[in-house]
């Protein structure tokens, strides 16, 4: 394996037996031999699961790849193939250096023991020696946060104190692959954020991290690049945000259970206009993700402020106006049309919707051949950099969401530099200025 690898898969597979009856376990250990020596036909007496199959990736020193999938679909049956806790059934894997894992709350440790037991069970299970974790036991102690507990049994610890405690194990003995799964979804905001930064240092380092969770944004964030899981095969890998968003479309589909999420002024039918023309305005973005049914398409758009329209940049804390238009291709009951805004990175600042605004009619009909235009207008208080907008329409079936037509980052817009904040957006903070007081 090159030297410049931590990780290289090739052709994974997991496969396992499953069996209708105890009985059958022992006829299948027997008899296909047996029928084979005797020279009869096979014969399986249990039904083959792939859990994995097909699976090939390699993982640089220092790079971060993050795992997204549906439960179910491999995700936690790779990491435990390449931590070496499960077997392959086809194909290999290889490592290069120690691998620090957080695969199940608790896993590894002893109930019984106190967390500094298991501080020095854990690091010998890793390969360091007692002196080389009796010099790290201090940072462990300080990062795990959980005071004089870590002189008492695990037993006693809730969830969050136990992962802290293992995380701190893992990050602090500073392994050559570092593989998380879920095990950060426990930890409060502010662990996560102490998590995170750990996680970048160790990267620096050259660390290799593989990430596995349902936070997109955790993903878009923190790893150079992702993998798409599903049914046990990779379904897509390469940039984060691309991505997250096939993966969206796996989850959020016409056969997914959400609520929507997604400003709103007024809903309005106006006259079919003349085809999509969506892709011919100055704001629109060639790379835009778009999915759906298609009984409805969104096919133009228009963003103003109070200087004209399709502005390239614009100032914060200017007022925006942004309207699109929705041709109706087949009839559509109670509709719900919304937007969010995200950063380049795909960090989602705002969202709503008309159903989240009232504005939706539970009798609202459109008919084939129809178009709706849809109004936004807020104030746009966000600091400078570059940003997206993407539009949806919907409509509701009882807690089921079915999306018709989707354009993720289908609108960018800029916005100047500002000397009154910093940060991602403003609050229109205001001060009241100095009181002295004198005693």
């Amino acid at each position: 394996m090159s030297s410049n690898l931590s990780i290289r898969m090739n052709e994974l597979g997991k496969c396992y037996e499953v069996y209708s009856r105890p009985s059958d376990r022992l006829r299948q250990m027997v008899l296909p031999r047996l029928n084979e020596w005797l020279g009869r036909p096979a014969h399986d007496y249990c039904q083959r699961f792939w859990a994995l199959k097909g699976v090939s990736l390699n993982v640089q020193r220092g790079e971060t790849v993050g795992i997204v999938g549906r439960n179910g679909s491999g995700k936690s049956t790779l990491l435990q193939l390449v931590c070496g806790t499960l077997m392959p059934s086809v194909g290999e894997v290889e490592t290069h250096g120690r691998i620090g894992a957080l695969l199940e709350l608790g896993s590894g440790f002893n109930p019984d023991f106190t967390g500094v037991e298991n501080v020095f069970l854990n690091a010998a299970v890793l390969g360091l020696t007692r002196e080389q974790t009796a010099a790290r036991i201090e940072a462990i102690a300080e990062f795990a946060g959980i005071g004089e507990f870590i002189h008492q049994p695990v037993k006693t610890y809730s969830s969050g104190m136990m992962i802290r405690l293992a995380f701190a194990v893992q990050a602090q003995t500073e392994p050559d692959i570092l593989i998380v799964d879920e095990a950060l979804a426990v930890g409060d905001a502010r662990f996560q954020a102490k998590c995170f930064e750990r996680l970048r240092q160790l990267k620096a380092n050259g660390t290799s991290i593989l990430l596995v969770t349902h936070s997109s944004e955790q993903i878009v964030t923190h790893c150079d690049r992702a993998v798409l899981m599903e049914d046990g095969h990779m379904l897509e890998i390469g940039e984060p945000k691309g991505v997250v968003n096939r993966y969206l479309d796996l989850l959020f589909g016409s056969d997914s259970r959400r609520q929507a999420e997604l400003p709103m002024a007024s809903v309005n039918a106006v006259e079919a206009g003349a085809g999509d023309l969506f892709q011919t305005r100055p704001n629109a973005n060639p790379h835009e993700y778009r999915w759906g049914d298609g009984i409805v398409e969104i096919t133009d758009f228009i963003l103003e402020t109070d200087q004209g329209s399709y502005p390239s940049a614009v100032e914060s804390g200017e007022a925006l106006r942004l309207s699109f238009t929705v041709e109706v291709l087949e009839p559509i009951e109670a509709p719900i049309f919304g937007i969010t805004i995200k950063t380049r990175e795909g960090i989602t600042l705002y969202g709503s919707n008309t159903e989240k605004l009232g504005v939706a009619k539970a009798n609202e009909e459109f008919e084939p051949g129809s178009c709706v235009h849809i109004s936004f207008e807020f104030v746009c208080r966000l600091a400078q950099g570059s940003y997206f907008i993407s539009l949806g329409v919907a409509t509701r079936e009882g807690e089921r969401i079915v999306p018709h037509d989707r354009r993720y980052d289908a609108i960018t817009f800029d916005v100047r530099q500002t000397e009154t904040f910093f940060g991602l957006a403003d609050l229109n903070m205001v001060s009241h200025g100095l009181k002295l007081e004198v005693r």
